[in-house]
């Protein structure tokens, strides 16, 4: 069993919204991610997935809570020490579209990462280290001189994954990477994020809204409703065998590709009114109903359902 190599403990983002209300859009959560696995987390637009990737990372500043990388709790570091634990923590965009800066050519967006970090050595290896990377999502040498509005979603969304790895990272987190992309591209590069993991001893929190696409490349799977977590298991165990309503729910609406079956299919709906992660700042959300239990081994569930 390897170790774990991210510790999330209490994790809370809130935003003011004003009005003296506030939106827990991360609501007290807890999971970890061993070494080389991939823990997906879902959930439908809105439950604060995004959110809580991004916080994972420090690109936002938490509410509370803790995230321990490797053993060490990144929100303690000073900036400079922050800076350097980002190598080792890296992100890939949802949209393709919007993170890559237009003015740049592809080897500068590539590069940025090795100029900031002090990794790029002579301008002879900077090249070599930009193409080994271009040959690693599958694109050609001479695509470093040109620039993104020349490059389709996915080879633009190959170029996001590159510069992630430019700078060696052990965790990265994918934020719904495969959303903004046709369908008929999507495998591949949930395909070439398998493939570099395997090579790369890579370790992933795979961030998504597609359900059978996360179950295809998750060991683990996390599913997120207005900011809390409310199950976690294995993957196989979680489609298999969904405890949670909203889990139910979301699983109820993956298509199936027979046409006999999928007419046949029972859609489960949520009953009763939908709730909202926003509150009166002065108000407190009830924690005791969305602690998680391990109701059989691996499989947590929010305690009011199991």
């Amino acid at each position: 069993m390897s170790k774990n190599l991210i510790e999330v403990e209490g994790l809370k983002k809130y935003f003011n919204v004003g009005k003296g209300k506030v939106l827990k859009a991360v609501d007290n959560i807890n999971f970890s991610i061993r070494e080389g696995e991939t823990l997906g987390m879902v959930g439908e637009s809105g439950c604060g997935k995004t959110t809580a990737g991004r916080t994972v990372l420090r690109l936002y500043e938490p509410t509370a809570g803790s995230v321990k990388y490797n053993g060490t709790d990144i929100y303690k570091l000073s900036p400079g020490k922050m800076k350097a634990m980002r190598r080792d923590m890296q992100m890939i965009f949802q949209d393709p579209y919007a993170s890559l800066n237009p003015r740049f050519t592809i080897s500068d967006i590539i590069g940025e990462a090795l100029d900031i970090h002090g990794m790029g050595g002579s301008r002879a290896e900077r090249k070599k280290r930009i193409e080994e990377l271009l040959d690693m999502v599958g694109l050609n040498h001479d695509h470093a001189t040109r620039y993104p509005h020349e490059f389709s979603g996915g080879q633009r969304q190959r170029i996001g994954i590159a510069r992630a790895l430019a700078v060696n990272p052990k965790f990265i987190v994918c934020d719904e990477p495969i959303s903004a992309l046709d369908v008929s591209i999507q495998a591949q590069v949930v395909n070439l994020l398998k493939e570099l993991q395997d090579r790369l001893g890579l370790t992933y929190l795979f961030i998504a809204h597609d359900l059978s696409m996360v179950k295809h490349i998750s060991d683990r799977v996390a599913v997120m409703y207005l900011g809390r977590m409310v199950e976690l298991a294995e993957s196989e165990e979680l489609y298999a065998n969904p405890l949670h309503p909203y889990t139910k729910s979301l699983l109820s609406a993956i298509p199936e590709p027979d046409p006999e079956v999928e007419a046949n299919k029972k859609r489960i709906h949520l009953q009763g009114e939908l709730g909202s992660p926003i509150y009166a700042a002065s108000e407190k959300s009830n924690d005791s109903d969305f602690e998680l239990v391990e109701v059989s081994k691996g499989h947590f569930v929010a305690k009011g359902f199991a």
